[in-house]
């Protein structure tokens, strides 16, 4: 009987602690490390606007997807093609649809947070809205400088042609990519060429019609030509 006492006693405590690893129990342990081939090896941080975001089939937030509905397509948005072609590359998505590079550059330091490269994006909405081309210039060299002495990796991407807002849009996008790639040699940053990567030779100021879904925003097609265009310094 104390033989049965003490092995019901033993079993006992051996259940209590294989509860006690529980990662929501108090006094839990540290969690084992994910297996080598899942840890992310690089956290790339993706700052920007709707072109970040991945609209109009895909965004970083729930509410937003959930309001996408059955059109919704994690393939709509560069960090999804970045991931993939990149293996232990993990790209943090956070753009918001609308914002000006005023806007976006609040967000930095959480986006930024634990990072090893920053990727900044934007501009389209301050010529939408009116804002002066050299403003958002000075908004995203600031961005720039910011990540470069919290001591992360930077790269810029230029703007993309919009269909939508040609021709008027079309010498605002042409200066701020210009004031962008001029930022990119002066910091030593790389610039992706996405307005090219996008652009329609027998339609110049615009996207070619394959690689966008209404004239604002890419195609899945078009998103993952602007991954493959993405250089992480």
């Amino acid at each position: 009987m104390r033989l049965l006492a003490l092995a019901g006693l033993l079993a006992l405590s051996l259940l209590l602690a294989a509860c006690g690893d529980d990662p929501g129990s108090a006094g839990a342990g540290p969690r084992p490390d994910p297996p080598a081939e899942r840890r992310a090896t690089t956290v790339v941080a993706a700052l920007g606007d709707s072109i970040t975001a991945g609209t109009p089939l895909w965004d970083p937030d729930p509410s937003v997807r959930a309001q996408i509905g059955p059109a919704l397509d994690e393939r709509s948005q560069w960090a999804y093609w970045y991931e993939r072609d990149h293996p232990g590359t993990e790209v943090r998505n956070c753009g918001i649809n609308g914002q000006r590079t005023d806007e976006i550059a609040q967000r930095l330091d959480g986006c930024a947070r634990g990072a090893d490269v920053l990727v900044v994006q934007g501009g389209i909405n301050d010529i939408a809205q009116g804002r002066p081309v050299a403003d958002a210039a000075d908004d995203l060299d600031t961005m720039v400088r910011r990540g470069k002495a919290a001591g992360l990796r930077v790269a810029m991407v230029e703007l993309l042609p919009w269909n939508n807002g040609y021709p008027a849009a079309a010498p605002l996008i042409d200066d701020l990519n210009r004031r962008i790639r001029a930022i990119g040699r002066r910091e030593g940053v790389p610039v992706a060429p996405w307005y090219t990567a996008l652009e329609d030779p027998a339609a110049p100021g615009r996207m070619r019609t394959d690689l966008t879904i209404e004239g604002d925003h890419p195609s899945v097609a078009g998103y993952r030509r602007l991954a493959a265009r993405v250089r992480i310094p």
